[in-house]
């Protein structure tokens, strides 16, 4: 795809625009970015310009572009049924004087709707990791690095996952320029959905690579856990009632116990006279049994018997005790002997089975990398001449935004700050220019007629037709019928 903006020359080179580096780029040659290249004189983009079509559940088929049934309106602003125009591929609108490089219209039922689409340069931008896994991979605000360098932080946890927060101005641009140019790198590759080791600083090495499971010091996590220790108790109680004395549900943060817990004392479950050496939080629940690490429901220890002090009355010998962590990876099977001590003892096969019942609820361990930028600023200037407008249309969901044809969750307040999943949008979505910034795909979508209320670049707006020799790259996008 030619770009036509760029005029300036000097010894043969042409001067690219399209970021504020303003490389000078010699015949066969491209530039910094690798995104844009001298050929024969015109500077073009490397990168295929991107079209998704629909493709039904069924066939698999992609629907063949131009050719798709209307139907009618259903209020769908990004009618999944039809040709959506992408900005991957695109071009930016830097320096941010000029409109968008594509501003397509299409018409279904009488409803015509233009999206806007723009290769944005984010500085303000970085990459929300939720890893699933109970490991402890690094005290919360514990550096994030690559290469040696800081790239982002631990932040706080959510069930069952590890989160980090990478890249964002301050690391981009804010520190050393080796930080910034490593940052970049890492988050390229992140968001562009390939592997990236990262070293926390305290804690573990894990191995981020989106849509796969993090790999925590060397090995690959399988499960997420069912739940904390007392969400264990209360889900399996009545699977184990009957068939053990006593369980406990080993987990980093509440570790359950059946005797004591509510779930247990509703099914008549006798006391046991168990002790657990951490912090009773209410019946059956306790908190700090161990500190966290990467072994039994994310806590240091290998052995369970560990967490236990000396049983008391009404404890007896024979009595049967099963431990099992959060993920069913981990169990133990003990009997107390004569001295009331936990003894390994065979696995039951009823027991076997509600052991097999906590992985089977467990759900894969993955990685998910959210883009998040904020779009706030310039790049506005090529959707209208009134900025502001395009962040109120917004706000007022009249305008839908949406990151290489992924949905978009933008978050309240003011600009227009969006995340988005990388593993919803096409591979190789992202690019970089070396200032360093991110090049991130947003596209908005909205009718017509809203458009040329909001001040949008008329003169621009070209026919989806029009734009048809242009498309080098069409994806199918499943939906049903």
């Amino acid at each position: 795809m030619v770009r036509q903006s760029v005029e300036a020359r000097m010894e043969g080179k042409i001067r690219c625009d399209a970021c504020p580096v303003m490389c000078y780029i010699a015949e066969g040659r491209a530039g910094a970015c690798d995104r844009y290249a001298n050929h024969e004189g015109e500077l073009v983009r490397l990168d295929p310009f991107t079209v998704l079509q629909a493709a039904t559940e069924s066939d698999g088929q992609v629907v063949p572009f131009l050719e798709l049934e209307a139907g009618e309106w259903d209020g769908d602003i990004l009618r999944t049924a039809r040709p959506f125009i992408t900005a991957i591929g695109a071009g930016t609108t830097y320096p941010d004087y000029k409109p968008a490089p594509f501003i397509v219209a299409q018409s279904y039922d009488d409803v015509d709707m233009v999206t806007v689409v723009t290769e944005g340069i984010f500085s303000y931008c970085g990459a929300k990791v939720k890893i699933d896994t109970d490991r402890y991979l690094g005290a919360e605000t514990a550096a994030v690095r690559v290469e040696g360098e800081p790239i982002g932080h631990v932040t706080t946890a959510e069930y069952g996952s590890q989160m980090l927060s990478l890249g964002g101005v301050h690391h981009l641009t804010g520190g050393g320029k080796k930080e910034g140019r490593v940052t970049c790198d890492a988050l390229l590759r992140l968001c562009n959905r390939e592997a990236v080791e990262v070293t926390i600083d305290g804690g573990a090495d894990v191995v981020l690579q989106a849509g796969k499971p993090p790999i925590v010091n060397g090995v690959t996590e399988q499960l997420m856990r069912v739940g904390c220790g007392s969400a264990a108790i209360g889900m399996f109680a009545k699977q184990w009632h009957g068939l053990v004395d006593e369980v406990v549900v080993v987990d980093d943060h509440i570790t359950g116990v059946l005797s004591e817990h509510q779930a247990g004392k509703v099914l008549g479950v006798e006391p046991t006279g168990i002790k657990i050496l951490g912090r009773k939080s209410t019946p059956g629940r306790y908190f700090r049994v161990a500190e966290p690490g990467t072994g039994w429901g994310g806590t240091n220890i290998e052995d369970p018997l560990t967490i236990l002090g000396p049983w008391r009355a009404p404890a007896r010998p024979g009595l049967t005790l099963l431990m099992v962590s959060t993920t069913g990876e981990q169990w133990g099977y003990f009997a107390l002997d004569d001295d009331l001590m936990p003894v390994p003892a065979s696995l039951p096969e009823n027991l076997r089975t509600s052991v097999e019942r906590i992985a089977e609820n467990c759900e894969p361990s993955v990685t998910s990398v959210l883009f998040m930028g904020g779009a706030g600023g310039s790049l506005r200037a090529g959707v209208t001449e009134n900025p502001v407008r395009l962040t109120r249309s917004v706000r007022e969901a009249v305008t839908r935004v949406t990151c290489g044809g992924a949905e978009c969750y933008v978050w309240p307040g003011g600009g227009i700050t969006f995340m988005a999943d990388v593993t919803e949008m096409p591979s190789n979505a992202f690019g970089y220019v070396p200032t360093p910034a991110l090049v991130a795909p947003i596209e908005f979508t909205l009718r017509l007629s809203d458009y040329k209320a909001l001040g949008g670049h008329m003169e621009t707006v070209r026919r989806v037709e029009e734009i048809e020799g242009e498309i080098e790259r069409r994806l199918s996008v499943k939906r049903d019928r």
